[in-house]
C-alpha cells in the first residue's frame, strides 16, 4: 500500500469516527471464516458497521478526529477490529450474545456516551448503558406517571361522590 492509500485509508477512518456517536474496539482474531461471517452478518442486522484496521493507521485517524479519543490509543495492540454504531450499547448487546456460543470477540476499549471505557470487564456495564431514546422514553413515562394517577383520582373521585349524591336523593 503506497502513501496515497494510506492517507485515503486514514481520512475515510477519520469521516467514520468523527461520524459515528459510538466506538468499539475489539479482538475477534481466531475466529473461523463461519463465525467471522456470522459476527458481521450480526452487526449489519443490528446497524453496526464491523471494519478490520491496522493499528497505526487506525491511531492516526483518532488523532486527526474532531474530538480527544486518545484513551483509546493503549489498546491498539495485536488484531483489531472496530464497530461503529449510533446506538451506544447495541455493540455491546451484540458481543454478549455472540459469546455465549464463542470465547470472541474480546472487547478491548469502547467509546460511549463521550466516555472511554477500557477492557473486556467493563461490557456488562455497556450492556446496561441506555441510549438517548431509551432515557427519554423513561423521562416521559416519569412525567406521565403523576399525571396519570391524579386523573384516575379524579374519576375515582367522580364516581364516588355520584353514588353519594345518588344515595341520598333515594332517602
Amino acid at each position: 500500500m503506497n502513501k496515497i492509500e494510506k492517507n485515503n485509508l486514514i481520512d475515510n477512518l477519520t469521516v467514520k469516527v468523527n461520524g459515528s456517536a459510538h466506538i468499539y474496539l475489539t479482538d475477534i482474531s481466531g475466529l473461523n471464516a463461519k463465525d467471522t461471517s456470522d459476527i458481521r452478518r450480526n452487526c449489519f442486522e443490528q446497524n453496526v458497521e464491523l471494519v478490520v484496521v491496522k493499528n497505526t493507521l487506525f491511531k492516526r485517524a483518532l488523532e486527526k478526529a474532531d474530538r480527544d479519543l486518545s484513551g483509546l490509543n493503549e489498546t491498539l495492540k495485536g488484531s483489531t477490529s472496530v464497530m461503529f454504531s449510533e446506538i451506544g450499547n447495541t455493540p455491546a448487546k451484540l458481543i454478549k450474545d455472540f459469546r455465549k456460543k464463542n470465547d470472541k470477540p474480546l472487547l478491548k476499549a469502547a467509546y460511549v456516551e463521550e466516555d472511554v471505557y477500557v477492557g473486556d470487564d467493563q461490557l456488562d456495564l455497556l450492556v446496561a448503558i441506555k441510549s438517548k431514546e431509551e432515557l427519554i422514553a423513561d423521562v416521559i413515562g416519569l412525567l406521565q406517571s403523576p399525571v396519570k394517577n391524579v386523573m384516575s383520582s379524579l374519576r375515582y373521585g367522580q364516581n364516588t361522590l355520584t353514588g353519594l349524591l345518588e344515595t341520598l336523593s333515594k332517602k
